[in-house]
């Protein structure tokens, strides 16, 4: 039998849990809940399956399997507690909350009721990040020395900025780091291990939002490696679609340099050689490689044959740690350790 999933929320990211879940083998759309009618209807409709404006009411008619979580933060709480009354599983988009201690909220909600809860972060599952780590896993970068990601999507200028496709962006008192950032800290992660302490430097270069939209983040690796973060959303950089890699990283070892372009091309300089194009090969559908659907069957794995399982709530909350000491850092102008 199909797994049944029911997703709660109709923005503008939820369009690709959607979409991915139609396609996934061994799974079934059951319906589509969000507080605008008309949006839920709009996107139900591209299914032929039912819409909502209330999750209640979708939980009760649709009997899912499975809940996935797509809509902003700030709802994230409720509709938790919501699914775990009823002993569902469920995957949570990123920012699990608005803050680190509702984030543990969350947590401590679905593991009180024994119900699994998944963070959908799905940056490390794009396909170059998955190449990267099969290629340090074989030792072909040698000893690693470190890791820089330049970030440049270019969608923050102005007045308009964001309005398009989430305006709620415009409003966020943390923005970069808190929204953008965090993808980068948990792919530094997986990349690299564990984090022992960062060093902020924040502002904001668009008057038009609340929030930070730049920043160079350094981060200390429990290991002895270094990374690097330097973002800000205002400036592009050079890729047809400057939003499938947001820019552009380097991973450095003793062997040589690994680099990720905007073209999602994978180049490496071997210690004393040339840069020659690494060949690998990646879906160019769905969002950044089609890593929503990676993601979603990797859940589906665990859930059906108990396969070990990346990204749980409780392992994510790592991550919300490290973004706090990203603002301290930046508010005390000092390093922070972990």
């Amino acid at each position: 039998m199909p797994v049944r999933v029911a997703v709660v929320g109709a923005g503008y990211f939820a369009q690709f849990h959607q979409e991915a879940w139609a396609r996934l083998p061994g799974t079934k759309l059951v319906g589509i809940a969000d507080l605008d009618r008309e949006k839920a209807a709009n996107a139900a409709a591209k299914f032929g399956v039912p819409a909502f404006s209330d999750h209640e009411e979708l939980f009760d008619v649709t009997k899912p399997d499975l809940v996935d979580i797509a809509t902003p933060p700030a709802s994230h709480l409720e509709l938790v507690k919501a699914v775990a009354v009823r002993g569902l599983p469920a995957i949570c988009q990123k920012p699990l909350a608005p803050t680190l201690e509702v984030a543990q909220e969350v947590v401590a909600t679905a593991e009180n009721s024994g119900t699994l809860l998944v963070a959908h972060e799905n940056f490390r599952f794009q396909p170059w990040y998955r190449e990267m780590r099969c290629l340090i896993s074989n030792g072909r970068l040698g000893n690693l020395h470190g890791v820089s990601f330049r970030l440049r999507p270019g969608d923050g200028q102005g007045p308009l900025a964001y309005l398009s496709r989430q305006p709620y962006f415009q409003h966020m008192a943390r923005f970069l780091v808190h929204e953008t950032a965090i993808h980068f800290i948990d792919t530094f992660r997986f990349l690299l291990g564990e984090v022992s302490g960062v060093t902020a430097r924040l502002r904001r270069l668009n008057s038009h939002i609340v929030g930070e939209d730049a920043g160079i983040i350094v981060f200390d690796f429990a290991t002895g490696q270094t990374g690097l973060f330097d973002g800000n959303r205002l400036n592009e950089h050079v890729a047809e679609n400057t939003r499938l890699t947001m820019g552009e990283m380097w991973l450095e070892g003793s062997a040589g340099v690994l680099r990720l372009d905007g073209s999602a091309r994978l180049w490496w300089k071997p210690q004393g050689g040339k840069e020659a194009l690494h060949p690998y090969s990646w879906p160019d559908t769905g969002f950044a490689g089609d890593s929503v659907h990676a993601l979603q069957a990797h859940v589906i794995s665990h859930l059906r044959d108990g396969t070990c399982l990346e990204n749980s709530a409780r392992e994510y909350l790592r991550n919300i740690e490290i973004e706090e000491a990203v603002y301290r850092s930046a508010k005390e102008n000092r390093h922070v350790p972990l």
